[in-house]
């Protein structure tokens, strides 16, 4: 079932499919394989993302010519992406704990051996400043990031592009655990989606593709698997930090792994979904 091959003439008719098939389109997220996608900058800012990266960035005074360290954001959240997701609250929190060195670091989502680029040190949920990823809004939002040790055997390419600050572009390998379908519709019987488009809305630092698509996947929860250095990733905030990266926002720290539930635990299936 793809949206794309679609057309309403009306966004009441888009609504209206949308509920109608809400298990399927929910269920075929979580189930079919998704593979990142190059598409424009969705970016909305004063300066473009690549000049606030580099205000940013520390001096990688401990590179050498066979090591070197660098922070990846993997996603940022509150973010519309080209699957027409948004990562809300601590979407990896419990998967980060749980998969402690079981994440990987990797080119192009090649889930293999020979696809390692680095050996990830930390792992983390942290909020920042819209302002420090070169968008034009105030106050914070949370991204995932990654600190990892860029090694030159494992491949010494994609290490020489790293080093040359040529790679700005990251995605996740992930499963689908909880996602809820969010709308902007006054119909009654769509009131469970509106409550959710309006619980996350002003939380979104690209209100203006929110409102002109008129929906979206809340993903609540995900299973974290790999973060991918890639040509483009479908969320475009995704860039190479220094060797620090960046400093935590005053109001709010890193997210820590809460105590994990038993309800917690059970882990939805499905196959892997990169974006």
């Amino acid at each position: 079932m793809n949206l794309k091959d679609k057309i309403f003439a009306t966004k009441q008719e888009l609504f209206a499919f949308l509920h109608e098939n809400k298990a399927d389109l929910l269920e075929m997220k979580k189930a079919s394989k998704k593979t990142f996608v190059q598409t424009p900058s969705l970016i909305v800012a004063d300066t473009p993302l690549a000049t606030a990266t580099k205000a940013l960035q520390t001096s990688a005074d401990k590179d050498t010519d066979t090591v070197i360290k660098r922070t990846i954001i993997g996603n940022t959240y509150n973010w519309l992406d080209s699957h027409g997701d948004v990562h809300v609250g601590s979407t990896f929190s419990k998967s980060i704990g749980e998969r402690v060195g079981k994440i990987w670091h990797l080119h192009d989502h090649e889930y293999k051996i020979t696809a390692k680029v680095g050996t990830p040190q930390k792992v983390y949920e942290q909020s920042v400043r819209w302002a420090d990823l070169g968008v034009n809004r105030k106050g914070n939002t949370t991204v995932l990031m990654m600190d990892s040790e860029i090694k030159k055997s494992m491949n010494d390419k994609i290490f020489a592009e790293y080093k040359n600050e040529q790679i700005d572009q990251h995605s996740v390998g992930m499963y689908y655990v909880k996602i809820d379908l969010a709308m902007n519709s006054d119909d009654p019987d769509h009131a469970q989606y509106k409550e959710t488009y309006d619980k996350y809305f002003d939380l979104i630092g690209n209100k203006e593709e929110v409102e002109q698509k008129g929906y979206f996947y809340a993903v609540k929860e995900g299973k974290l698997i790999e973060i991918s250095a890639v040509l483009e990733g479908s969320n475009s905030l995704t860039p190479t930090l220094g060797v620090k990266g960046i400093e935590p926002s005053q109001d709010t720290q890193s997210n820590e792994p809460t105590e994990v539930t038993q309800e917690q635990k059970k882990v939805g299936k499905g196959s892997t979904a990169f974006y």
